[in-house]
């Protein structure tokens, strides 16, 4: 139901009008005057305005365009028995979005009312969509990222299950918010969770939720990821740091489509398309015996490779402007540019930690600088820049700070795994831990600063 203002001089019309909507399952407010009519919008919110443009004292035009000047966009019909095309044009160049001329059919009024709330609700959920894709937009020039997203356009559309590669910070819960988005899913939930941030002892939860009592602290029953997800979307970030003892069952939820909360006997039947990220090598998980087999062939079905930012550059100057303007609308900043010396000074950086790297140093830079930001505040945010007074001297001391680099760039890339660092790095984890305290490195504060 929707609730209407009409607005005319006339009673006999008053009535009969709002007799129509009331009888289409409306409610009316009735006004027999623009003054009246403005009293009604300043203290109730309406669906729709149905007014006439010829009344005594203020006419139909001057009242939208004082509704307008208050700032109030709900649409407006406009009625007249005089109509001219002068009056049309007004009407419409103040943001009318109808003109009826009168008498007026019941079938016609019903059918403009019924496009004009249509195309409110449509209006409505694109302002929606265009802010939710403001929050979660890709964003590229490159030719490495084109490839991407042309496969995520051709994976979108089936079932299939998506394994999204690349390295942390490349931005792979984007690309499966694109996946889900693009899919016949999209009005479905999109549900996700890093399975690298969930304890072993409560991942079964997460996913598959609980019943009440079921363990000390289950107060109440609590619904897992799966279910959260039915009918549409479920992530899971890092699978190739799912423990051991969940593959197993998580294999058997992708081969039955059923869950079983703890502490329940029965099953519950789930509709979820998964799609599933990590940053490590998967094949060489399932040769270390670390990866299961079979569950490697059910998720890896269609895998998407991410670029690092260091393999797609020509995509940086449009990343820092998107990033800029997201910044300073988060924090109430004024939109500044950066000089071609700036985003040359970022395009010659490496970005171990990628995208997610990036949006610091863009966020430090806008701190930093008073105006336009230049080379010289970049270069106070890249990492190298922080090292460039260890890296003078003497050979040692310049061997130390690029050995004090590297562990700092693997540490990054490995989300400050040490076994995962060391391994990268080909030392043992003992000599890793060493070598952090002979160069100053504190991996704990780096993990939580992360």
């Amino acid at each position: 139901m929707s609730h209407l203002l009409i607005v005319d001089d006339e009673a006999n019309t008053l009535a009969s009008l709002s007799l129509a909507f009331r009888l289409a399952g409306h409610q009316t407010t009735l006004a027999d005057s623009a003054q009246r009519a403005l009293e009604c919008v300043r203290t109730q919110v309406f669906d729709l305005i149905l007014s006439d443009v010829v009344m005594p004292d203020k006419d139909g035009i001057a009242l939208l365009e004082e509704i307008r000047g208050l700032g109030i966009s709900t649409p407006v019909i406009m009625v007249s028995g005089q109509a001219t095309v002068d009056m049309a044009v007004r009407a419409t160049k103040l943001g009318a979005l109808d003109f009826l001329e009168k008498p007026l059919s019941t079938d016609r009024l019903l059918l403009a009312l019924d496009n004009a709330l249509k195309l409110t609700r449509l209006e409505a959920e694109n302002r929606e969509l265009r802010q939710r894709v403001g929050r979660h937009e890709i964003v590229w020039k490159s030719d490495a990222m084109r490839r991407v997203m042309t496969q995520v356009e051709r994976v979108a559309t089936g079932e299939s299950r998506v394994c999204i590669l690349g390295e942390t910070g490349t931005g792979k819960e984007l690309i499966a918010r694109a996946v889900h988005e693009k899919s016949h899913r999209r009005g479905g939930p999109f549900i996700t969770l890093n399975c690298a941030a969930v304890p072993q002892e409560l991942i079964e939860s997460e996913l598959f939720g609980h019943e009440k009592g079921s363990f000390t602290g289950a107060t109440a029953r609590q619904l897992g990821k799966f279910e959260q997800a039915h009918g549409g979307t479920l992530f899971l970030d890092e699978i190739g740091d799912m423990p051991a003892v969940m593959q197993a069952k998580f294999l058997r939820v992708l081969e039955e489509g059923e869950i079983e909360r703890i502490g329940s006997s029965s099953t519950v039947r789930v509709d979820v398309r998964v799609v599933v990220a990590t940053h490590r090598n998967l094949e060489e998980q399932v040769r270390a015996g670390s990866f299961r087999q079979d569950l490697f062939h059910r998720v890896y079905v269609i895998p998407v490779q991410l670029p690092p930012l260091r393999d797609r550059k020509g995509d940086i100057p449009v990343l820092v402007e998107h990033l800029a303007a997201q910044i300073s609308q988060q924090n109430g900043w004024r939109v500044r540019g950066f000089t071609s010396g700036a985003l040359q000074a970022l395009e010659g950086y490496s970005w171990p930690g990628n995208v997610r790297e990036l949006r610091n140093a863009v966020e430090r830079a806008l701190l930093l600088a008073e105006g336009e930001v230049d080379e010289e505040a970049v270069r106070l945010c890249l990492p190298h820049s922080r090292e460039a007074g260890a890296a003078t001297g003497t050979l040692a001391a310049r061997m130390d700070a690029f050995e004090k680099e590297t562990i700092l760039q693997e540490l990054k890339r490995q989300q400050y795994n040490m076994t995962e660092t060391a391994r990268a790095l080909g030392l043992e984890r003992s000599h890793l831990y060493k070598k952090c305290a002979q160069t100053g490195i504190e991996v704990e504060s780096l993990r939580k600063g992360q």
